[in-house]
């Protein structure tokens, strides 16, 4: 598990290099979620997400746009993208609010860093993929107080609560 295992920072940026930026802490918690909109969204079979507080995210280089997406739920996804090349970098999902984004770890120089804490949405899970015995794997959501250690979990509530969500 990632989320407050160290305090060392972590770097990436997009595909053409364009934008560059430093995570200020390891991110709180590393899902893989195999759901319908992320297997779209990225033209894989899962997304790779890490949950870190958005005030943690420096841009060093380059120009972010916002690019809004549709959910099932109409609130809508705002996904962080590079300016020249696309790249979705992180998005805001509206349960979270704008105090919690949810990084694509496929971004960082060292995304291997970043192993993922739970799988979720399984049940949408392409057949090929396998999961290794032992791997914490919910088939929906799961409740995040019972699964994130407490450290962790408390820095969820408080990046929450600072950006009014």
């Amino acid at each position: 598990m990632v989320g407050g295992d160290d305090n060392g920072a972590r770097e990436g940026g997009c595909g053409c290099g364009a934008v560059r930026y430093t995570l200020a802490s390891p991110p709180m918690f590393v899902h893989c979620c195999h759901c319908t909109e992320c297997q779209r969204q990225t033209g894989g079979a899962f997304a790779v997400n890490a949950l870190i507080e958005a005030d943690r995210i420096a841009v060093r280089q380059g120009a972010i746009r916002e690019v809004m997406l549709p959910t099932e739920s109409g609130g809508g996804l705002a996904t962080q993208q590079c300016g020249e090349c696309g790249a979705v970098l992180w998005m805001y999902y509206p349960g979270a609010g704008r105090g919690v984004a949810f990084l694509r770890a496929g971004t960082l120089d060292e995304p291997a860093a970043c192993p993922p804490d739970i799988h979720i949405f399984t049940r949408s899970k392409q057949a090929w993929v396998r999961l290794p015995d032992g791997v914490l794997a919910v088939e929906g959501y799961y409740p995040m107080r019972e699964t994130w250690p407490e450290d962790r979990f408390a820095r969820l509530l408080a990046a929450k609560k600072a950006a009014g969500s």
